[in-house]
């Protein structure tokens, strides 16, 4: 093998990584914005991300029925829907179930694990048993060759441009906005915030759903590189509370390194060898760091 092949398959399988990379980034920036701020260990955050995923589904499967003409431009749309979608289901969850359980994180973790549960039957029930994909537009098939034998698909392309631009707005909503100056002044100090009027249950039911709401769009972009079932947030659910432990709770920059890392450290191994021992290698690495740094890459300094 030359060493330009070489090359390309190192590019193309490093690509891999970034497609992953971004769902690994989206979902683990819900998390640290819920673990971070709340404590709350949510086990269906998972299953925010199959809302999402079958929100195109279903907004594919409406298009190709009543309104083919639309097939080329529904999927922007699909993915606005399928942050609204999961956005509703988050703030019915914590004003429903979370609340009452705050101070509670071993309560809370099993409530969100029987929510888990609950909302997989629901998708077994009312959507499929099965995996489903949607119909993707045209524009995001195919792939861009720079040089003969490097292809980079276009759909992962796409994905990359749609973390980045959420990722941006989290950051900027964080610190140019009313809503970031009462999250960043609850994760500071809670009673202090309280005292100085600010809503702390407010701000915690809206970053809830605000976080679910990122994991939908999370979803969405999963459909662009795989089929989604009735389990498929749960496989992602692990890595994405491994991304944020890595990263440092709380810490958006240390997410969005630490999902760098795991993706590409997962993607490169299992080039070398099979998925679950390259699974078994990226866990092992994570470990042994957090033996050196249990409070992650990034922590961040707040006071309790």
């Amino acid at each position: 093998m030359e060493l330009s092949e070489i090359l390309n398959i190192a590019v193309m399988q490093g690509f891999a990584g970034l497609s992953l990379f971004a769902v690994l980034l989206l979902m683990g920036l819900g998390l640290a914005i819920i673990f971070g701020q709340m404590g709350v260990i949510n086990m269906a955050h998972g299953e925010f991300m199959a809302i999402g995923a079958y929100t195109v589904f279903l907004g594919s499967t409406l298009t190709e029925k009543y309104a083919p003409d639309l097939a080329p431009v529904y999927f922007p749309f699909a993915i606005c829907a399928a942050f609204v979608f999961a956005f509703v289901g988050g703030w019915l969850a914590e004003w429903a179930l979370i609340r009452h359980l705050y101070k509670r994180p071993l309560d809370t973790l099993l409530a969100t694990w029987g929510l888990s549960l609950a909302l997989q039957q629901t998708f077994r029930t009312f959507i499929s048993p099965k995996e489903v994909s949607p119909t993707l537009p045209d524009w995001l098939m195919g792939s861009w060759a720079p040089q003969e034998g490097l292809d980079i698909p276009i759909n992962g392309m796409f994905v990359m441009m749609l973390t980045l631009l959420v990722t941006g707005g989290v950051m900027l909503a964080l610190y140019r906005s009313r809503w970031g100056l009462r999250v960043r002044a609850t994760v500071s100090n809670r009673p202090m915030a309280n005292a100085v009027g600010i809503n702390t249950k407010k701000t915690d039911r809206l970053t809830f759903a605000i976080g679910c709401g990122i994991a939908g769009i999370a979803g969405a972009a999963f459909t662009t590189i795989g089929s989604t079932g009735p389990t498929s947030g749960s496989l992602y659910i692990v890595d994405s509370f491994l991304v944020v432990t890595f990263g440092g709770a709380a810490s958006l920059l240390g997410t969005a390194a630490s999902a760098f890392g795991i993706a590409q450290i997962q993607s490169i191994t299992e080039f070398f060898m099979t998925g679950s021992m390259a699974k078994v290698f990226t866990l092992s690495f994570v470990v042994i760091v957090l033996m050196f740094r249990p409070q992650g890459l990034f922590a961040s300094k707040i006071r309790r």
